[in-house]
Protein backbone atom coordinates (compact mmCIF):
# COMPACT_ATOMS: atom_id res chain seq x y z
CA UNK A 1 0.00 0.00 0.00
CA UNK A 2 1.28 3.43 -0.52
CA UNK A 3 1.31 6.01 2.04
CA UNK A 4 0.76 9.44 2.07
CA UNK A 5 3.77 11.02 1.84
CA UNK A 6 3.86 12.70 5.23
CA UNK A 7 3.66 9.25 6.52
CA UNK A 8 6.36 7.64 4.29
CA UNK A 9 8.86 10.37 5.88
CA UNK A 10 7.74 10.04 9.40
CA UNK A 11 8.17 6.31 8.83
CA UNK A 12 11.72 6.20 7.16
CA UNK A 13 12.56 9.29 9.66
CA UNK A 14 12.13 6.79 12.87
CA UNK A 15 13.62 3.75 10.79
CA UNK A 16 16.62 5.69 11.22
CA UNK A 17 16.25 7.91 14.38
CA UNK A 18 19.10 8.15 16.80
CA UNK A 19 21.47 10.38 18.90
CA UNK A 20 23.48 11.37 15.99
CA UNK A 21 20.32 12.33 13.07
CA UNK A 22 17.93 13.94 16.06
CA UNK A 23 17.98 16.97 13.74
CA UNK A 24 15.86 14.94 10.93
CA UNK A 25 12.53 14.94 13.17
CA UNK A 26 12.52 18.58 12.06
CA UNK A 27 11.50 17.08 8.09
CA UNK A 28 8.29 14.90 9.93
CA UNK A 29 6.62 17.35 12.70
CA UNK A 30 5.40 20.31 12.06
CA UNK A 31 5.88 23.69 14.15
CA UNK A 32 2.80 23.34 16.11
CA UNK A 33 3.22 19.79 17.19
CA UNK A 34 1.63 18.09 20.19
CA UNK A 35 3.22 15.20 21.46
CA UNK A 36 1.83 12.96 24.33
CA UNK A 37 3.52 9.81 25.98
CA UNK A 38 2.67 8.26 29.41
CA UNK A 39 5.14 10.35 30.92
CA UNK A 40 5.49 13.42 29.05
CA UNK A 41 2.86 16.77 26.80
CA UNK A 42 5.05 18.88 24.68
CA UNK A 43 3.91 21.51 22.50
CA UNK A 44 5.60 23.09 19.76
CA UNK A 45 8.86 21.37 17.58
CA UNK A 46 11.40 23.00 19.80
CA UNK A 47 10.60 21.53 22.79
CA UNK A 48 9.57 18.34 21.47
CA UNK A 49 13.30 18.13 20.22
CA UNK A 50 14.53 19.33 23.51
CA UNK A 51 12.60 16.54 24.81
CA UNK A 52 14.21 13.63 22.55
CA UNK A 53 17.83 15.59 23.03
CA UNK A 54 17.08 14.24 26.63
CA UNK A 55 15.53 11.52 26.35
CA UNK A 56 18.13 9.90 24.07
CA UNK A 57 21.01 11.22 26.40
CA UNK A 58 20.99 7.95 28.44
CA UNK A 59 19.89 5.66 25.58
CA UNK A 60 22.88 3.87 24.01
CA UNK A 61 20.82 2.06 20.97
CA UNK A 62 16.83 2.93 20.07
CA UNK A 63 15.63 1.34 16.97
CA UNK A 64 12.17 0.52 16.23
CA UNK A 65 10.45 -1.88 14.26
CA UNK A 66 7.17 -1.16 12.07
CA UNK A 67 4.39 -4.02 12.21
CA UNK A 68 0.85 -2.10 11.13
CA UNK A 69 -0.19 0.73 10.05
CA UNK A 70 -3.60 1.48 9.27
CA UNK A 71 -4.29 5.20 7.71
CA UNK A 72 -7.08 7.30 6.75
CA UNK A 73 -6.88 10.23 5.01
CA UNK A 74 -5.01 12.39 7.65
CA UNK A 75 -4.32 10.34 9.98
CA UNK A 76 -2.63 7.01 11.22
CA UNK A 77 -1.91 4.39 13.76
CA UNK A 78 1.31 2.46 14.04
CA UNK A 79 1.60 -0.55 15.66
CA UNK A 80 5.83 -0.91 16.56
CA UNK A 81 8.11 -2.56 18.69
CA UNK A 82 11.24 -0.66 20.12
CA UNK A 83 14.22 -2.32 21.37
CA UNK A 84 16.79 0.33 23.12
CA UNK A 85 19.47 0.13 25.35
CA UNK A 86 19.99 2.58 28.71
CA UNK A 87 22.75 2.80 30.83
CA UNK A 88 20.86 2.38 34.03
CA UNK A 89 18.19 -0.09 33.22
CA UNK A 90 18.15 -3.91 32.94
CA UNK A 91 22.07 -3.74 33.52
CA UNK A 92 22.55 -1.62 30.04
CA UNK A 93 21.12 -4.82 28.52
CA UNK A 94 18.79 -4.82 25.14
CA UNK A 95 14.79 -3.86 26.49
CA UNK A 96 12.30 -4.79 23.93
CA UNK A 97 8.68 -3.35 24.01
CA UNK A 98 5.60 -3.03 21.93
CA UNK A 99 3.64 0.15 21.95
CA UNK A 100 1.47 2.15 19.27
CA UNK A 101 1.03 5.70 18.12
CA UNK A 102 -1.62 8.11 16.88
CA UNK A 103 -0.81 10.51 13.99
CA UNK A 104 -2.96 12.98 12.47
CA UNK A 105 -1.25 15.71 9.79
CA UNK A 106 -1.60 18.95 8.52
CA UNK A 107 0.59 20.37 5.35
CA UNK A 108 1.94 17.35 5.09
CA UNK A 109 3.34 17.25 8.42
CA UNK A 110 2.52 15.49 11.86
CA UNK A 111 0.83 18.04 14.17
CA UNK A 112 -0.08 15.21 17.08
CA UNK A 113 1.46 12.12 18.20
CA UNK A 114 0.37 10.15 20.42
CA UNK A 115 2.24 7.08 21.92
CA UNK A 116 0.50 4.50 23.57
CA UNK A 117 2.68 2.14 25.66
CA UNK A 118 3.63 0.11 29.10
CA UNK A 119 5.36 2.34 30.88
CA UNK A 120 5.80 -0.55 33.49
CA UNK A 121 7.43 -2.99 31.02
CA UNK A 122 9.17 -0.19 29.09
CA UNK A 123 10.80 1.69 32.82
CA UNK A 124 9.44 0.48 35.60
CA UNK A 125 9.98 -3.20 36.08
CA UNK A 126 13.42 -2.31 34.87
CA UNK A 127 14.72 -0.33 37.97
CA UNK A 128 16.42 -2.13 40.81
CA UNK A 129 13.91 -2.37 43.63
CA UNK A 130 10.82 -0.84 42.03
CA UNK A 131 11.13 -3.39 39.20
CA UNK A 132 10.79 -6.95 41.20
CA UNK A 133 7.55 -4.67 43.15
CA UNK A 134 5.85 -4.08 39.32
CA UNK A 135 6.70 -7.74 38.62
CA UNK A 136 4.74 -9.58 41.53
CA UNK A 137 1.74 -6.96 40.98
CA UNK A 138 1.63 -7.94 37.49
CA UNK A 139 1.59 -11.49 38.09
CA UNK A 140 -0.80 -11.21 40.92
CA UNK A 141 -2.90 -9.02 38.81
CA UNK A 142 -3.16 -11.65 35.83
CA UNK A 143 -3.83 -14.69 38.87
Amino acid sequence: MAYPLWLQNFISVYSELGTENLSSLEHIYHPKVEFLDPIHRVEGFEHLLAYFRQLYTQVSSCDFKIEEVIVADSQAAIYWTMTYRHKQLNGGEAITVEGHSRLKARDNKVIYHRDYIDIGAMLYEHIPLIGGVIKMIKRRAAN
